[in-house]
């Protein structure tokens, strides 16, 4: 997931190592990437021709490299983003992170997502029924089924709100006005 998030990040545009280790963090949900971790992924998409890599004049007059994502690798990107397995299904983590880049995948990937996704959900539904039928859960148990039950409702709603949208744009030809990040937001 990290270097789907890395690359990812890449796609408003170039970036330097140090900027990318903030708004990867920030996605994540903490502080900055540590420098082990972000500078031997940039080495290796370098490497493997995901990303380009050039020196630049710094604000200090140092020199610092710069990261633009490269056709192969917006190309590897959505060819990533786009594996969506059963397994991956129930990752709430490798769901959202899909939606979040829907915006750069064809509306039968985000259909095919949003489809994996609900089945994994209903599944897990069902077995929660099934887990209210044959056990006496007691007071907290019992919230926590609900609790996780009405989870499982929102994320539907959300769902067919997402799938609503697709066809909207899809009608309108406009699948891609969606970069400019309102695709999740709207209802």
């Amino acid at each position: 997931m990290n270097d789907l998030i890395i690359l990812a990040t890449l796609l408003a545009g170039p970036k330097h190592g140090y900027q990318l280790k903030r708004e990867a963090g920030f996605i994540f949900g903490g502080a900055a990437l540590h420098n082990n971790l972000i500078y031997p992924l940039l080495r290796r998409f370098a490497m493997e021709g995901l990303v380009t890599k050039k020196a630049v004049a710094g604000q200090r007059g140092q020199t610092r490299q710069q990261y633009a994502l490269s056709p192969l690798g917006r190309k590897t990107l959505v060819e990533r983003l786009s594996q969506f397995n059963e397994q991956d299904s129930s990752s709430f983590p490798n769901f959202i992170t899909r939606v979040g880049m829907f915006q750069i995948l064809g509306q039968e990937t985000c259909g095919f997502i949003l489809t994996q996704r609900e089945n994994y959900l209903l599944r897990r539904q069902q077995q929660f029924a099934t887990l209210q039928e044959n056990m006496m859960l007691g007071r907290y148990a019992g919230s926590v089924v609900g609790f996780l039950h009405g989870q499982i409702e929102s994320e539907l709603k959300w769902i067919q709100r997402l799938r609503r949208l697709i066809k909207k744009l899809k009608a309108k030809g406009d699948h891609n006005a969606t970069q400019n990040g309102n695709f999740i937001n709207r209802r």
